[in-house]
């Protein structure tokens, strides 16, 4: 059990930037082609965080030609190159599913401010 726990501290990410739900992040995520690899970027709304450490991961959705897109991203994914926190949102739940049924300004997200 302590080997893997071992294991499992030595694939951990060391620099994941502070962000939640309600953030609106940049996601650069490997893609491969064929032979060839190239990083994608994935933009949206972080809906949720869940479980932990190894395991944690992180749900981002985005509008994509009118349409609803969301994707689950593993938080210490060798396939994610990068996070970058855009935006910081205002939110009251740790869980923002209400905005799935959203739509247009209602959908909008307010900005933390400091107070």
């Amino acid at each position: 059990m302590e080997k893997i726990r071992e294991i499992e501290q030595k694939q951990l990410k060391a620099e994941i930037p502070n962000f939640g739900p309600g953030d609106t992040v940049k996601v650069h995520v490997k893609i491969k082609e064929g032979k060839r690899e190239r990083i994608q970027i994935f933009e949206g709304v972080v809906l949720k965080r869940q479980g932990g450490s190894v395991r944690e991961t992180f749900t981002v959705r985005k509008m994509s030609f009118g349409v609803g897109v969301e994707k689950i991203f593993p938080l210490h994914s060798p396939l994610v190159e990068k996070i970058e926190v855009v935006r910081k949102g205002r939110v009251r739940r740790a869980k923002i599913y209400y905005i799935r049924q959203r739509t247009g300004k209602a959908a909008k997200i307010k900005e933390k401010g400091i107070r």
